[in-house]
């Protein structure tokens, strides 16, 4: 029982060791690189001279329409 739990766990290391990951260098004349490094993957330009003030127009706008939805359906009169 135990010699074949041994002789299973050597195969599995032989198999893992045999596999060969490897990668290849990336190809920048491929149609599918794209940009990498600091904000290449966000789909906004956090660069720009207004971003502060439409970052938090839309914070306030996502987050507190729920609430102002809400309010409203709260406070508007019954027919």
């Amino acid at each position: 029982m135990i010699a074949a739990s041994a002789a299973r766990a050597r195969l599995a290391n032989s198999i893992v060791a045999r596999r060969a990951f490897s990668t290849t260098r990336t190809q920048l004349a491929s149609p599918y690189h794209y940009a990498e490094g600091p904000r290449s993957n966000i789909p906004f330009n956090p660069k720009t001279k207004y971003f502060f003030f439409r970052y938090w127009a839309f914070m306030v706008t996502g987050f507190g329409a729920p609430f102002a939805i809400a309010l409203w359906q709260t406070y508007k009169t019954r027919p």
